[in-house]
């Protein structure tokens, strides 16, 4: 499905759209002028901000209320701290339109940003889910690391992009999202998982067969800074995203028929290999190029070289992390007569 990812058209353009902007609040003192000014800033749409602040002690619901009183269309909701899921579905509850879009209390919206987004929405019905494109700041806060998600992310912006490489890592960034208010509900709203809760909410949307996609342009400031949650919080870790990958891999059907493949017995291999196994994932064996992993064995299962794959058509999950080694091995794969989504997949 290809979607035209600029300035929409048609009759839905015409409307002004109304959206909700749900923004948890904790401790966010110092850049929280910033954001809900940025959310003033929107053109050509109608907002309600929500802010939902989590049990700050740094006087960040002091600041909302003075805010509020100068702006109408802010809503300030106070509770006890609970944590981020708990916030954000406050929010949702709250929210009094159609539209939702997601907001962190220390990024920064383009002026354009919802407009768009929203127009995006009602042009392209089977879309659950858009973002845009992201830009970090400041510099000299952004890790290797984040330049290379972020570059990444970046790049998908069809959905037929997003879903070929949603096992990869998370592809929308949370705060750049849009999506609507009685589809995130009726998927349950946010969830209190011991893996990131953006991450859970996209691969339930993929899953339940909505597409998720992103405007081409630059829409959102993200901002960086030591103390982020991303940072932080053992669900963002590594061992978070592979728990969740395990978990949403066992309910694909292309990996619960059975039995499969993995492609890499390094670590990120073994691991996911073992959290699929506790999912119930029938695994046959593990592929590698590496010569003192073949003939040994991971989690009870024999390492082959890559070369057993020309002897099965078994579906192949690919858990290699380097991002350099994704095209050799698409190139191996599809030498062999492997389809990309019908014979495999990418999961690092």
């Amino acid at each position: 499905m290809a979607v035209e990812a600029g300035a929409s058209a048609g009759a839905a353009s015409l409307r002004i759209p109304a959206v909700s902007v749900v923004m948890p609040v904790f401790n966010a003192r110092e850049t929280l002028a910033q954001a809900v000014a940025s959310i003033r800033r929107q053109r050509r749409v109608q907002v309600e901000l929500i802010c939902v602040d989590d049990g700050s002690t740094d006087g960040s619901l002091a600041l909302l209320a003075e805010m509020a009183a100068a702006y109408p269309e802010l809503r300030v909701i106070a509770q006890p701290h609970r944590g981020i899921v708990a916030a954000l579905n406050t929010g949702l509850e709250a929210a009094r339109y159609a539209l939702i879009a997601r907001m962190d209390a220390d990024d920064v919206a383009h002026p354009e940003r919802l407009a768009r987004q929203a127009a995006f929405l009602l042009n392209h019905p089977p879309v659950g889910v858009v973002g845009t494109r992201v830009r970090s700041f400041p510099k000299r806060a952004v890790s290797d690391a984040f330049y290379a998600y972020e570059a990444w992310s970046n790049r998908l912006v069809q959905p037929e992009d997003i879903a070929r490489e949603i096992y990869i890592e998370s592809p929308i960034v949370h705060p750049s999202a849009m999506y609507r208010r009685d589809e995130v509900l009726r998927l349950g709203g946010y969830r209190d998982v011991p893996w990131p809760e953006d991450y859970d909410l996209w691969l339930r949307y993929h899953q339940a067969g909505y597409h998720l996609a992103k405007l081409s342009q630059v829409l959102l400031g993200w901002r960086m800074y030591p103390e982020r949650l991303s940072f932080s919080d053992p669900r963002c870790s590594l061992g978070g995203f592979i728990r969740c990958k395990a978990h949403f891999l066992a309910h694909d059907p292309r990996v619960r028929r059975g039995p499969v493949i993995i492609w890499g017995a390094g670590m990120t291999g073994r691991r996911l290999g073992k959290e699929l196994m506790r999912e119930g994932v029938d695994i046959e064996a593990f592929v590698d190029i590496t010569p003192r992993s073949i003939g040994r064995t991971r989690h009870g299962r024999p390492v082959h070289a890559i070369d057993y794959l020309r002897e099965t058509r078994r579906f192949v999950i690919v858990a290699v992390p380097a991002a350099h080694a994704r095209a050799e091995i698409r190139a191996q794969l599809r030498a062999w007569g492997r389809e990309e989504g019908r014979d495999f997949l990418f999961a690092a």
